[in-house]
């Protein structure tokens, strides 16, 4: 059986030599969930082995049942018809087995049906779906969204979403983007205004929203009149209703089987979440920053794939009596795809760790205000390592599967262009993870003031050392 966690050695190793205990520790709060739920860890070695054999189950759907319907959900794609969305025949089916995993609640506190896991594994499991089909973290688990409501809604508009969404009801999206306004979120122009009851609501057009059609959306609106640029920006949690209309999809490179779709809301309601005028600065930059972790490894499980493809077909394919894989430049080609990889991989892991820290040094001081003190310096030395390594692993991870999956064509030959391999299919999937969520010029601009500040030095003194 095809189980795409335990056929990868590197992840293997990674997960028997990860230093989590201070992130599982925090995680579980001391392990007060065992009392409560039954599948929840009783210690630090019961959390791993849960995590072990919840991403073996990834695996194993990853690979058994997910990556052979990939080409035909690529071929299939969506459709807008009457209005709604239609998935792919395969993607329908691979959401109804995830949601029967109990697996759509992977990161989300387990009194909301969650599995209440780290983003460390999110990371693992994110480069194991995106292996079996590049489009499908799109829906299954891309997690951002209902961690976003976790960390910032209210506790009504929390227990209202979490559990529906963990079940896998209901599907969601991040709401951000309008026709002129890309990575320039300041200039973000729908509407919201407030009507006398005190109930918002939400008039004009986003773009290229990924999985639009979802039932959840967190939207990002300029709720002040008269102030322009980020101050004048605040969040809404919207339900899904006859007041948004999906004027259209886009017809992409790839991706085929996630659709991006054009909104229309008219005076649609919605509930503000957390703060007014916070809407850019704080709550969509902590879901794009998560975001970027979950492009990372989308981006991650597409090399992988293209480059188990190209080295299977270097070895198989037979010119000048021997195969091509044992010519000294594919080979070269073979070991730098490969090594490239292993050191995404690397990365990735290091970033969710560092962003796993930083979120549970959070918790905690929100949970025993009174040892506030105690995590200040943590919590800002890992504040600093998650701001920077995040930007670098979407840019590095993002480029490197650009480059792997060009260099698999490359290694196909005439017919890795062809559509009849799919390495064909993961050069389209990878063209766009260096683009959405901030694209890799953007990433760089995000990533400079942890390099002029000292932080990037400083960790590398630390590495060295």
């Amino acid at each position: 059986m095809e189980n795409f966690l335990l056929d990868n050695e590197d992840i293997l190793f990674h997960l028997e030599n990860m230093d989590i205990d201070r992130i599982i520790t925090q995680k579980e709060d001391n392990f007060k969930d065992a009392k409560e739920y039954s599948y929840a860890p009783v210690d630090i070695a019961d959390a791993k082995d849960s995590y072990k054999k919840v991403l073996s189950i990834i695996g194993e759907i990853s690979g058994e049942n997910l990556a052979p319907l990939a080409a035909e959900i690529d071929e299939e794609g969506v459709k807008l018809v009457d209005g709604e969305v239609q998935y792919a025949k395969g993607t329908r089916k691979m959401l109804d087995m995830f949601a029967k995993a109990d697996l759509m609640g992977f990161s989300f506190p387990r009194k909301y049906n969650g599995l209440n896991f780290p983003s460390i594994m999110l990371s693992v499991a994110a480069e194991i779906v995106s292996r079996a089909d590049g489009s499908f973290l799109n829906f299954g688990l891309n997690q951002d969204i209902g961690e976003t409501i976790n960390k910032f809604a209210s506790d009504k508009q929390k227990q209202e979403v979490l559990p529906l969404l963990a079940s896998g009801e209901l599907g969601c999206s991040m709401i951000l983007t309008e026709p002129d306004a890309g990575s320039d979120l300041q200039a973000v122009n729908l509407r919201a205004h407030q009507s006398a009851s005190g109930q918002w609501f939400l008039n004009g057009v986003k773009r290229f929203i990924t999985n639009g059609n979802g039932e959840i959306g967190l939207v990002l609106a300029r709720s002040e009149d008269g102030q322009t640029g980020a101050r004048g920006l605040s969040f809404f949690l919207y339900r899904r209703d006859e007041h948004m209309v999906i004027r259209r999809l886009e017809h992409k490179l790839g991706i085929h089987g996630s659709p991006t779709c054009e909104l229309q809301f008219n005076n649609a309601p919605v509930t503000l979440v957390g703060e007014r005028k916070r809407g850019l600065s704080k709550y969509t930059m902590w879901l794009m920053n998560s975001a970027r972790l979950g492009i990372a490894g989308q981006a991650l499980g597409i090399a992988e794939s293209a480059y188990r493809e190209a080295d299977k077909y270097a070895g198989e394919r037979i010119q000048f009596g021997k195969p091509v894989r044992e010519f000294p430049p594919v080979f070269e080609m073979l070991t730098e795809m490969k090594v490239s990889i292993e050191a995404s991989r690397t990365l990735l892991y290091e970033t969710a760790r560092f962003v796993d820290l930083k979120e549970g040094l959070e918790e905690m001081q929100e949970r025993y205000p009174d040892r506030k003190a105690e995590f200040k310096t943590d919590l800002k030395r890992y504040s600093r390592l998650s701001s920077l390594f995040t930007p670098i692993v979407k840019a590095f991870n993002t480029e490197m599967a650009n480059k792997v999956a060009y260099d698999a064509i490359q290694i196909h030959g005439g017919t890795g262009y062809m559509q009849e391999f799919g390495v064909e299919r993961h050069y389209r999937d990878a063209r766009i993870t260096n683009i959405y969520e901030g694209t890799t010029q953007l990433q760089v601009v995000a990533a400079i003031g942890g390099v002029t500040s000292g932080t990037a030095i400083s960790i590398m003194d630390e590495y060295e050392g």
